[in-house]
């Protein structure tokens, strides 16, 4: 990418655009469009039509989803399918008709079968059945991966890929009922050690195991690939490790100070058994994650407890 050139990235706010966005200015590129969902509905297809037109972007990194934990997307099921659609479609093809030279997809490492094989490699993908809690939220993530493909087969687009494996990091969500496992960990202990609470209730069994990645580390792999990685189908981008839910919430215990005890609640889902990616591909692309879990958490906690005073600070 030129120094110069007109980057638009979608979905600039969220805990992944806004990981890019600041990656794209430490490497010194200024010409950086963004819209707020207020400024620009993508679900709204003449709206981003109209965007596209006018600002003619060289360069897109389609980061805007609507995103949630198992909750939000089993309560959901409509609106993960249909939003997630709609965004990536207006995104992708208004790419093509405006000359985009390159856009880069985020996926979910939800895309796998369930029950696929572990570590999770690229040409799983349509081999099983998916797990049912956030089956409409993969079906909308394949069609974005096959939209890009089918863009690039039959426009000649170089549209990539990328899935990335679970995030998180600086502006997490760290809301009580959809955040994903890792802050609403850290939310939950948070909580639990400034109100003396004795325990903590972690949903499941605690034996899925999950792989984590910053998502600064996601930033840095999403700006080699997009200099680097010209290929079809889809690179998986994770850290290659993964952990057992229960020894994620005694480390998030420990990095937060709590004392008490953990209460697993196994009448609630434990979700797809295990989800680690293989990484290999990406490794041979000569890029690698730099970030483990441990440093991660402690730069996530510090994030959570910046925006915790700044919320009290309103509220004063």
């Amino acid at each position: 990418m030129e120094k110069n050139a007109k980057i638009y990235i979608a979905g600039h706010r969220g805990m992944v655009g806004s990981a890019i966005y600041r990656k794209l200015e430490r490497e010194g590129y200024s010409n950086i469009i963004t819209r707020g969902s207020k400024e620009l509905d993508l679900r709204d297809q003449v709206a981003v039509a109209s965007f596209f037109a006018e600002e003619k972007p060289d360069y897109v990194f389609l980061a805007a989803a609507k995103v949630g934990g198992i909750v939000a997307n089993n309560t959901y099921r409509a609106e993960f399918l249909y939003d997630n659609l709609m965004i990536q479609s207006n995104i992708i093809h208004n790419a093509y008709l405006n000359g985009v030279k390159k856009l880069m997809f985020l996926g979910s490492s939800c895309i796998y079968p369930k029950m696929a094989p572990q570590p999770l490699k690229e040409e799983y993908l349509l081999t099983g059945t998916l797990e049912s809690t956030n089956e409409p939220y993969a079906i909308a993530k394949i069609a974005g991966i096959k939209m890009c493909d089918a863009y690039r087969d039959q426009y000649g687009c170089n549209y990539i890929s990328v899935m990335p494996t679970n995030l998180y990091g600086y502006n997490d969500n760290y809301h009580p009922e959809n955040s994903h496992v890792l802050p609403a960990l850290i939310r939950k202990f948070h909580e639990a050690k400034v109100q003396g609470k004795d325990k903590v209730v972690i949903w499941g069994t605690g034996s899925p195991k999950r792989e984590f990645l910053f998502a600064d580390d996601l930033a840095e792999a999403c700006y080699y690939l997009m200099e680097n990685y010209n290929e079809a189908g889809l690179v998986n981008v994770g850290t290659g490790e993964d952990i057992s839910i229960k020894d994620l919430a005694l480390l998030v215990k420990k990095i937060i100070g709590f004392e008490g005890e953990l209460d697993f609640d196994t009448t609630k889902p434990d979700g797809t058994p295990r989800k680690l990616m293989d990484v290999s591909k990406l490794h041979a692309t000569g890029w690698k994650h730099t970030i483990e879990l441990e440093e991660g958490i402690n730069l996530a906690y510090q994030d959570f407890l910046k925006k915790e005073q700044a919320a009290e600070a309103e509220m004063a």
